[in-house]
């Protein structure tokens, strides 16, 4: 147990929180299972955890902005990402049909992934829960009929159910991108060709598109821009930005000019790209 990563996610087994810490640390982790993304944070501060999983964005949904949040708020360092597709399936009891369930109970987002399928269907009720697998186990161990779950293909080995609709998500390219977050230790892969940052902007007119002209500049393709309002500062915006380059000098140069444009500037992570993981 003691050599095992201990690995914090939000879900429980069989939730692709849980999917994407196993492909990225393998079967020998333990998990260390959060109700919600704001209970990740504390446990790497208080060396609970030593590496957390947490979703930062989806190809339907779009950023989840409480996340940026957490990160900044806790001073959280990205250390990699991950790609997942992901592909909601509708599970139940054994020997039940689309036309026995009357509720279908998920994540917030993964009924919104799912809307599209469900207007066909509208005698069920759709219900929000906080986790994808945790409504597959309640619904085994309780032995809920006409209740169904929205989750992976993983929830229905781990709790023996039955697949009633197949592939049921809106856009079947869908992927959710998740962050793997770590206590700032000022380790930097050598290689790293991807960078997440935070700047705030001085009041000066032109200040977001000089400091953009820079990152092309210097090559930097910004896959990625976030505003997020400054809570103590009304109508004052914090922006995320990640940015890819062939090149770490590439990155350095570029932070080195935009420090002049900017008030606040923070490197939240230096890593390598993980793009490939969405083959």
């Amino acid at each position: 147990m003691n050599n095992q990563h201990k690995i914090a996610i939000q879900g429980i087994k069989g939730s692709y929180h849980h999917e994407v810490a196993r492909n990225v640390f393998g079967e020998n982790i333990a998990l260390l299972e959060c109700d919600n993304f704001s209970e990740i944070p504390p446990l790497l501060v208080k060396k609970e955890a030593d590496k957390a999983v947490m979703a930062i964005e989806n190809t339907i949904a779009g950023a989840i902005l409480p996340n940026y949040a957490l990160i900044d708020e806790y001073k959280l360092q990205i250390c990699g990402e991950y790609y997942l597709p992901i592909h909601h399936q509708l599970l139940a009891l054994k020997g039940q049909n689309l036309s026995d369930i009357k509720e279908v109970r998920s994540h917030p987002m993964a009924l919104e992934q799912c809307r599209k399928f469900f207007r066909n269907y509208p005698h069920i009720k759709l219900i929000e829960e906080k986790d994808t697998a945790k409504v597959a186990k309640e619904i085994q161990e309780k032995k809920q009929v006409g209740i169904a779950a929205i989750a992976s293909k993983i929830a229905t080995k781990i709790y023996d159910l039955a697949i009633i609709a197949d592939e049921i998500q809106t856009n079947k390219a869908n992927y959710t991108r998740f962050v793997i977050l770590a206590v700032k230790n000022g380790n930097t892969p050598k290689n790293y060709n991807k960078a997440s940052i935070k700047f705030r902007l001085n009041h000066e007119t032109g200040s977001l598109l000089k400091t953009l002209q820079i990152f092309k500049d210097n090559n930097l393709n910004m896959s990625k821009i976030q505003s997020l309002p400054i809570v103590e500062k009304p109508w004052e915006y914090a922006f995320f930005v990640d940015v890819i380059f062939e090149s770490p000098r590439q990155f350095e140069n570029a932070i080195d000019q935009v420090q002049k444009y900017v008030n606040e500037l923070k490197i939240v992570g230096k890593y390598r790209s993980n793009k490939s993981s969405m083959k």
